[in-house]
């Protein structure tokens, strides 16, 4: 069965799981990528696996939902997680990472495997044999239209938003300072801190800043709300959001609110403004966000931008081995599938390229336990109401263990999964 043909449209971060996974079994496969070739306008290299949002891939520790997501993917030795092992950046809890290393580890294991033939195009109809299309929230029209086709509807959509990064050095450190927040006893974030008056000015021109054009407009996911969205809701909004104060004290001073920066490469040159996911024009970026106590010469070397999230309603199309109902040979994995986040997004090309690889084998299907996070992610999206399904990521929430210890919780996952490869893999 090994003869058989596999394609892999869309080398991001599923794509690139589920091509190194099925490699290393020994299939061949064929890894289909459009850039440079064409660009999403939101990727700013043609490396596989690019970081567009954001560096962080989440807290690590075990009690966390996606730190326990993490670990499960590790017993299937994650691609995304050893590239995160070697590009990681200091971010507290977080495990954060620089994006360039990042990507440039996972390239250059995917075009230097011998069973992975990279070919730079954009796909515009299914190639021969088994398609698993991993073609991201920025699908091309193409090929958007071509899924449209299979499934006989028009896509859900929503609207992502990226933060901005700047230069550290164009930080004002005698006003800013480094602290994590509730003294994780390290100082991997700078923090901005705004008094009572600086921080009333800043919201006032913030909810009243230009933003640029959107076309199509459904809605915004909750997670990645802009900035300016969010603060519309409320003066305090962002003060127990984002901006929150909480933990990060200094001097003896308590400050109103505070932006922290994470550091977003390994040289420490650039940090990211943390939970700053904005649609404002470039030119009210720089303006309003040098406002910001400490940014007041701030250098940007990428601003903020949204761009639109394609997915399909999962629980109407999709079987939990992420195979098309209508169409077995038809895979689809990575946010397109319905999950959301960069691990969550990880983990569908990961559990995808498992089972295809127990079914090219012959071994009946059997899903991953119910108590285990990446079994409840797939057990929800394939599962949910169809009437308001809306993109999940890794929760405690959705998962099939009543332990009220989310430790004890974590532990039984991954005690349950193990056992599930043992009898399985």
């Amino acid at each position: 069965m090994k003869n058989v043909r596999i394609n892999v449209i869309g080398a991001g971060l599923a794509g690139c799981e589920v091509s190194f996974y099925l490699a290393n079994k020994g299939y061949e496969v064929n890894l289909y990528e459009q850039r440079p070739k064409n660009t999403t306008g939101a990727h700013k290299s043609d490396l596989f696996g690019e970081l567009v949002c954001s560096n962080s891939l989440k807290n690590m520790k075990l009690d966390n939902a996606c730190g326990l997501l993490k670990e499960e993917m590790r017993q299937f030795n994650s691609l995304i997680l050893k590239a995160a092992e070697v590009s990681q950046v200091p971010a507290g809890n977080a495990l954060s990472v620089d994006r360039k290393l990042f990507g440039e580890y996972i390239t250059s294991q995917i075009k230097n495997h011998s069973n992975i033939n990279v070919i730079i195009e954009e796909v515009e109809e299914l190639k021969e044999g088994i398609n698993i299309i991993a073609t991201g929230p920025l699908t091309s029209q193409k090929m958007t239209k071509t899924l449209q086709k299979i499934l006989g509807e028009d896509f859900l959509f929503f609207y992502d938003a990226a933060a901005p990064i700047i230069e550290k050095d164009s930080v004002d450190m005698t006003i800013a300072y480094k602290k994590s927040r509730y003294d994780q006893g390290d100082d991997s974030y700078i923090n901005c801190p705004f008094d009572k008056e600086q921080y009333e000015k800043f919201y006032q021109e913030l909810i009243h800043g230009e933003r640029a054009k959107l076309h199509e407009f459904d809605k915004v996911f909750e997670a990645c709300m802009p900035i300016e969205v969010m603060a519309l809701r409320g003066e305090k909004t962002l003060r127990f959001g984002p901006l929150k104060p909480k933990g990060l004290e200094h001097g003896g001073i308590k400050p109103y609110a505070v932006l922290q920066l994470r550091q977003d490469n390994v040289s420490g040159s650039l940090y990211n403004m943390v939970g700053f996911q904005t649609n404002l024009t470039y030119p009210e970026q720089k303006r309003i966000f040098r406002m910001i106590p400490g940014l007041e010469n701030a250098e940007f070397v990428r601003y903020g931008l949204m761009h639109r999230n394609t997915y399909i309603c999962a629980p109407k199309h999709l079987n939990r081995d992420f195979s098309l109902k209508n169409n077995s040979n038809v895979y689809i994995v990575g946010q397109l599938s319905g999950v959301e986040g960069y691990v969550e997004s990880a983990m569908s090309g990961l559990l995808c390229a498992v089972y295809l690889d127990l079914k090219l084998r012959g071994k009946e299907f059997v899903s991953v336990p119910q108590t285990t996070m990446m079994g409840s992610i797939v057990n929800y999206i394939c599962l949910c109401s169809t009437k308001n399904f809306a993109p999940m990521n890794a929760n405690f929430g959705i998962m099939n263990n009543m332990l009220k210890d989310r430790l004890e919780m974590a532990n039984r996952s991954l005690d349950s999964l193990k056992k599930w490869i043992e009898e399985n893999l």
